[in-house]
């Protein structure tokens, strides 16, 4: 079974701090990346229309290739057929709940930072089928795992991610260990991830939203791709991180980069570090959020939080899903369905008891302190990768970086609370019927 990815993953997981803590302020030269040379990495030159080869070598190896386009006015992610779909010329503007694209005075192809959606949809997708049951004259058959996630000609599909960025990679390898390092490994998760090539690219731009620096996850990609690019405005600096990606790269009419293209790669990523302005301090988290699970400022930011899920629906790491039994009118035709959820719905903490998080207060805390603080107990890890779309997509605005930061200056293990109101004490009189 073809593991395209897998070798550069398992480097990845190796090499990469597996607390996520680390709180990055040095962003010189030899700082956040550290300043390549030739003898560290082999990078190779290819023109720009020779990534169109290489979405023909990957569509003829029966790929199915994705990779950021425009439609409804946003950069998805989405089919590729050639490099004619991707967002040429674009550039993007992000900050909080805010978000535009239009033409720049540019011919890049990459000059933007995230989607509203992530590669989460395709490695766990949003709605997918574990089990089908059917009942005919001869009784039940029943069909799941591999049946399901198999073409008409009985093949599974194989994926080729075009433009992964660093703080994506990062998402991907702590989904990795959430659907197949625990107990229990999740088939569709695994038969998807096996089968997927990962082009990734550098990151020489960044977007207000952006705090990947904080989380030590971009914004250059390290480990966990098969081929990674740096854009130049002529051209593209590809490293091979796999050896399928550097049968890919071989097949491809490249050269050897020379110095001043190293040096141009280098500067335009150490632009993008430069460009990081949001910081979370990432210092002790976990005890400071565990330690204030009762501080007032939950109930301020729940009177902003409309309890959407936006945050959860775009963050790539978000995992929560629920499983549900589904039967057409007849009752013969039975199908079992795991879909995305999310902790900001009211029933998703419902019990027999009924629900356990009734409010906004709770559902938000249980959100941030999961994925800032409990997160590393599960995973070791943090379950934020700095990339931004939460701010970005939510309606009011809210930022998990100054929320955190809101609760540091002012950290209380006491909730005030508003002094109650002793309700009036109705008297009774009785009166003697001689009065």
């Amino acid at each position: 079974m073809p593991c395209y990815a897998k070798e550069s993953i398992d480097k990845y997981r190796s090499q990469q701090p597996h607390d996520g803590l680390s709180n990055v302020e040095d962003t010189s030269a030899a700082g956040l990346n550290g300043s390549p040379t030739a003898d560290e990495r082999d990078y190779r030159f290819v023109e720009k229309r020779e990534l169109n080869s290489l979405i023909a070598l990957l569509r003829a190896d029966a790929f199915r290739v994705l990779g950021p386009r425009v439609e409804d006015a946003a950069i998805v992610y989405d089919e590729l057929e050639s490099l004619e779909d991707l967002p040429q010329g674009y550039v993007e503007t992000q900050s909080p709940g805010r978000y535009r694209i239009e033409k720049g005075d540019h011919e890049n192809f990459f000059q933007f930072t995230v989607s509203p959606n992530s590669w989460k949809q395709f490695l766990f997708p949003a709605r997918v089928s574990l089990a089908r049951a059917k009942k005919d004259r001869d009784g039940w058959s029943f069909a799941e795992g591999d049946d399901l996630q198999q073409d008409a000609d009985g093949r599974r599909e194989k994926l080729a991610f075009v433009g992964v960025r660093a703080c994506e990679l990062a998402a991907i390898a702590i989904q990795d260990r959430v659907f197949l390092e625990g107990p229990y490994v999740d088939p569709v998760y695994q038969r998807r991830r096996e089968s997927t090539f990962i082009v990734a690219v550098n990151c020489t731009t960044a977007a207000d939203t952006c705090f990947c620096t904080s989380t030590d996850s971009g914004p250059k990609c390290r480990q966990g791709f098969d081929l990674s690019m740096t854009e130049l405005p002529h051209g593209f600096l590809l490293e091979a991180g796999s050896q399928v990606g550097g049968s890919y790269l071989e097949k491809l009419e490249s050269r050897p980069a020379n110095p001043s293209e190293i040096e141009s790669g280098f500067r335009l990523e150490q632009q993008a570090v430069q460009q990081i302005r949001k910081q979370l301090d990432t210092h002790d988290l976990r005890d400071l959020l565990l330690n204030n699970l009762d501080h007032p400022h939950w109930d301020q930011v729940a009177t902003r939080c409309l309890s959407c899920t936006n945050c959860t629906m775009v963050c790539p790491t978000c995992f929560c899903s629920s499983v549900h039994d589904v039967a057409d009118l007849s009752g013969d035709n039975v199908e079992r369905i795991r879909q995305w959820d999310s902790c900001f719905n009211l029933d998703f903490s419902y019990t027999k008891g009924g629900t356990v998080r009734d409010n906004t207060r709770s559902r938000y805390r249980q959100w941030l302190t999961h994925k800032l603080g409990s997160w590393q107990d599960q995973f070791d890890s943090l379950g934020c990768v700095g990339c931004g779309r939460c701010i970005t997509w939510c309606p009011v605005g809210i930022d998990l970086t100054e929320e955190v930061q809101a609760i540091r200056v002012k950290p209380t293990s006491k909730r005030t609370l508003s002094t109650p109101v002793e309700p009036a004490v109705a008297t009774c009189v009785v009166k003697d019927e001689d009065d």
